[in-house]
């Protein structure tokens, strides 16, 4: 399962994705796979004022929703 595919049809905490994906190594996470979906335009973070914000979660962007449409 990829992380595009995780966030389908939610809005999850970088836990949560983390968990559905059996990954474990936070920063390894972040930077392998999160910040390079961010920066391709795939999936956006709920609060993106205040990356670190307490709450953060993250959804698919309408690119990423098309990129599940292909």
């Amino acid at each position: 399962m990829s992380l595009v595919s995780t966030l389908k049809n939610n809005v999850l905490s970088l836990k949560e994705i983390m968990e559905r994906l059996s990954l474990t190594g936070r920063d390894n996470f972040i930077t392998g796979y999160l910040n390079p979906a961010m920066k391709d335009g795939l999936i956006e973070q709920t609060h993106p004022e205040n990356p670190k914000h307490p709450k953060q979660k993250y959804r698919l962007t309408d690119k990423g929703k098309d990129l599940l449409k292909q």
